[in-house]
């Protein structure tokens, strides 16, 4: 059974997520194995899975995908059809979106801004 939850363009079917609490929309599809703080959003179309941590008040949304052990903390957001994965990290109130990809150990914080058709991938 669903709740109603307004991400931000009215209300919508979502549910808290058994692991952590966060909203998650019924359009969105977020794994089990998943953290979803209490105050992270995921919605949209947005496929969260792995071992990712979406948490803090975070955002992933639209068609993004987030895998892996990534982990979308602080103020950030991932959102469009962007994928963060691997080891990646996403924090502070930086933003991920268009077609850009973060893999790989790589860091993406502060103000940052990865958008378009970017990649940005780190070494251990």
């Amino acid at each position: 059974m669903s709740d109603m939850f307004d991400f931000g363009s009215g209300l919508v079917p979502a549910h808290k997520h058994a692991n952590g609490g966060g909203w998650v929309a019924e359009t969105a599809l977020v794994a089990d194995s998943v953290y979803v703080g209490p105050d992270a959003r995921v919605y949209g179309d947005a496929r969260v899975y792995g071992d990712a941590r979406v948490s803090g008040d975070a955002w992933v949304y639209g068609n993004a995908r987030v895998s892996g052990d990534a982990r979308v903390y602080g103020d950030a957001w991932v959102s469009g059809d962007a994928q963060v994965y691997g080891n990646a990290r996403v924090y502070g109130n930086a933003w991920v979106s268009g077609n850009a990809w973060v893999s790989g150990n790589a860091r993406v914080s502060g103000n940052a801004r990865v958008y378009g058709n970017a990649w940005v991938s780190g070494n251990a």
